[in-house]
Parts: structure tokens; C-alpha cells; sequence
């Protein structure tokens, strides 16, 4: 069993900056890819940036140059800084984890249950 927890959600004025994280908790798994995706009311939910176990980054156009992810390993974590927020980048962030599990052959992805960021004009 694989746990995501995210946390650093909140209200920001737009301009401001705002620091998510993401840790994943069990026992007896290995993480290859992690990312984050963003679900605003009434649409789907998006990509917003995606790291590899290699440590390549892949971000969404609306994104670039102002949000910044990472991870640390060896904690099993992922970090999404957040700059020059924009009111439309206001919506319910999920961590997202291509697990592997270290006791079988089996493989698949873990959600966390999001956190709300909401950035005022």
C-alpha cells in the first residue's frame, strides 16, 4: 500500500509564489516517474510539469518559466515551486507517482487526494 500526501496549498495574491510538496509513504515500492496536474471546476484535469526517476522535466506551456519541479529520492518526494502565480492557475493540485512494487511484478499509478490553490486578482 502506497500513500501520496501533498501539502503547501493555499490563498495567494497573484505575483505571489507558493511551495507544493508531495510525499509517498509505504513500504516495499520504488517510484519511477513522478508529476503534478491541476483540475480546475468544470474542466479536465492537466499536466502541469513531470520529472523522471533520470531527473528530465517536461512542463505545460501556461507553466514554463514560472513553476519549477523536483524531487528528492532519497524521501520519496516531489516539489512543485510555484512563482508569479496567475488567477489561472487557481485549481485542485494532484501529486501524481508511477509506482513499481519492489515484492512482485506489478506496477501503477498512485494519485494523492490534491490541494486546493487559489490565487486573487
Amino acid at each position: 500500500q502506497v500513500q501520496l500526501v501533498e501539502s503547501g496549498g493555499g490563498l495567494v495574491q497573484a505575483g505571489g509564489s507558493l511551495r507544493l510538496a508531495c510525499v509517498a509513504s509505504g513500504s516495499m515500492f520504488a517510484i519511477n516517474n513522478m508529476a503534478w496536474y491541476r483540475q480546475a471546476p468544470g474542466k479536465q484535469r492537466d499536466l502541469v510539469a513531470a520529472i523522471t526517476d533520470g531527473g528530465s522535466t517536461n512542463y505545460a506551456e501556461s507553466v514554463k518559466g514560472r513553476f519549477t519541479i523536483s524531487t528528492d529520492n532519497a524521501k520519496n518526494s516531489v516539489y512543485l515551486q510555484m512563482d508569479n502565480l496567475k488567477p489561472d492557475d487557481s485549481a485542485v493540485y494532484f501529486c501524481n507517482a508511477h509506482v513499481r512494487s519492489k515484492v512482485r511484478p506489478t506496477e501503477w499509478i498512485q494519485w494523492g487526494q490534491g490541494t486546493q490553490v487559489t490565487v486573487s486578482s
